[in-house]
């Protein structure tokens, strides 16, 4: 069955998804598998192709990134990939075109690119940015790549048009990577941050060799390059304030990104991940400035004072203390980095203590994403991983050019337990992964994920454990607020629980999520109540008692001076 939403204004609306049987998409789930690969069975075709050649640009990589979204409103989520592109001594023998894959509800998805008007794109594609920037009820879609990136407005009839120079966000002569939309000035609308990573040109080939075998240059040998924010003025058009924020001078080679009110002042700040660059933490100065106080925050660094090689990022509340936490991927040798937060802004390196550090030595790190992938009320973490050198083998036994995804267990407290036995034979199995999205595809409860991998096709991986135990889902609507309702805070309290989570905007890598909220209740018995209070990124707070689990929930932000909403 197909639900389709009105966009009639509603407070609470409460929604029972027909959960889809596993049947229909193979492999019996099993307890010895947390997630069962998919692709196949769903009819995800599409291969990435990054241009690769003898002259070893270093963008070729770097992947593309994958997107969740419900671009027509049948509420289920699609699946948006990024293509890369031609490189002047790398060419496509078939033009080069991304994917979007419209979910058809039965397990199987069918690419709809070529109808919508986003298969194709006049420049090397990297990451994607989903949002609803004009508030119209349908999500848009932002490329970013290089030499510009493109905005494609949802025209909500299954098309999208290309408004990029309308808009003005065409961020012309950048190798753009990840981007994030959040609404930093809260005036309802979405504006847009994009990380810049570094000068670059074909016209300059860099050569670079390990043994005599040519291979890609470290990312040192290019010059890093300054921030973009673009400010949603609200008529489809953006003005670059760039400047004006103080972007124009944090030069670095800058790739994820994930905005998050860190020091709850209800408003938005950023963590940008900086590879062999000191990572920001932006704080939100709420005059349209930001102040980087990553050095002081203990976040810019390693302990010996390295600046690691940060690609991915995400945000969130990891040891139950109501306050966000970041996870970063770095290089082999360097360890994933993991920061637990405080109200002092000091920030803890739990690296090594979570064990983190063990699981990762090895690795190169690209998207990541907290997930509480058996809905037991703590956030667990799954990494993309897969490294650069092709020819790494010969200088190293012990580290290797594909490699596995990571599903780290969280007992509650940030000490993780890696589930590679456990988890299915996709985290058992070499990839150059990049880009990771997380949605829950089949409206089930369980969060799936999906992931690209360079010069090849992607995994769509099928949670069969997170309706082993209760949850609770949130589908949120601004209406004073950004209508997606991107920086909302939603506290959950039920039993002797109180869980915090946010609609973050950006995270992970090159990569955008499903903007609905899962909170795992645990095991045993549903609870007798759960609650929830929602603060709006408006500043409006919202209370809602006894609401039911194992549903999504759909909730408006109530008109201003409205009492608080009461689902009985």
């Amino acid at each position: 069955m197909t639900l389709r939403f009105s966009n009639r204004p509603f407070h609470v609306c409460l929604v029972a998804f027909t959960f889809f049987t596993h049947g229909g998409t193979g492999k019996t789930a099993s307890q010895a598998e947390i997630f069962t690969d998919v692709t196949e069975q769903a009819g995800i075709t599409w291969h990435h192709f990054s241009g690769e050649s003898p002259d070893r640009f270093l963008i070729e990589t770097m992947g593309g990134g994958v997107g969740f979204l419900d671009f027509d409103g049948d509420g289920l989520q699609d699946i948006f990939f990024v293509n890369g592109g031609e490189t002047p001594r790398g060419k496509s023998p078939t033009p080069v075109r991304n994917a979007l894959y419209r979910n058809l509800g039965n397990g199987k998805f069918e690419d709809v690119a070529a109808k919508a008007g986003v298969d194709r794109i006049g420049f090397y594609g990297m990451g994607v940015a989903v949002a609803d920037y004009d508030n119209d009820g349908f999500p848009d879609l932002f490329i970013t790549g290089f030499p510009e990136s493109a905005l494609f407005h949802n025209n909500g009839n299954g098309t999208f048009t290309n408004v990029t120079d309308r808009a003005g966000v065409k961020n012309a002569g950048k190798w753009a990577a990840s981007a994030a939309w959040f609404d930093y000035d809260r005036d309802g609308l979405l504006d847009l941050v994009v990380t810049n990573y570094v000068q670059f040109s074909f016209d300059n080939p860099k050569k670079c060799a390990v043994n005599d075998v040519p291979t890609y240059c470290e990312q040192e040998a290019y010059l890093g390059m300054p921030l973009s924010l673009y400010h949603n003025n609200g008529n489809g058009t953006f003005t670059d304030v760039s400047r004006q924020a103080g972007f124009d001078k944090l030069v670095g080679r800058a790739l994820g990104v994930v905005a998050i009110d860190v020091n709850d002042d209800r408003l938005p700040d950023l963590f940008i991940a900086r590879d062999a660059s000191p990572n920001l933490l932006l704080i939100n100065k709420g005059n349209g400035r930001f102040e980087d106080i990553a050095l002081d925050a203990e976040v810019a660094y390693d302990a010996g004072g390295l600046a690691k090689a940060g690609m991915g990022v995400d945000a969130g509340d990891l040891n139950g203390d109501g306050f966000p936490d970041f996870v970063v991927t770095n290089f082999n040798d360097q360890y994933h980095s993991l920061f637990f937060g405080s109200p002092a802004l000091r920030y803890d390196d739990r690296t090594v203590a979570s064990h983190l550090a063990e699981y990762s030595k090895s690795f190169v790190g690209w998207g990541a994403h907290f997930i509480d992938y058996d809905n037991d009320g703590n956030l667990d973490l799954v990494i993309a991983n897969g490294h650069i050198n092709q020819v790494v083998e010969t200088t190293r036994s012990d580290v290797k050019y594909k490699e596995p995804p990571l599903l780290l267990r969280n007992n509650g407290k940030g000490i993780f337990q890696n589930m590679r036995e456990q988890a299915g034979p996709a985290f058992n199995t070499g990839y150059s992964a990049r880009g990771l999205a997380i949605g829950d595809f089949d409206n089930d409860g369980g969060i799936d994920i999906v992931l690209t991998c360079l010069n090849g096709k992607p995994i769509l991986l099928r949670n069969n454990v997170g309706q082993s135990n209760s949850w609770i889902g949130f589908q949120l609507q601004g209406t004073k607020s950004n209508r997606d309702a991107v920086g909302a805070k939603i506290t959950v309290s039920f039993s002797d629980r109180k869980l915090v989570r946010w609609i973050t905007g950006g995270s992970s890598y090159l990569s955008s999520h499903d903007k609905r909220v899962i909170v795992g209740l645990g095991e045993g018995p549903q609870p007798a109540a759960v609650n929830a209070e929602i603060r709006w990124p408006s500043g409006t707070v919202q209370r809602i008692s006894n609401l039911r689990s194992n549903q999504y929930n759909r909730i408006s932000e109530p008109i201003k001076h409205s009492p608080a909403v009461h689902n009985k």
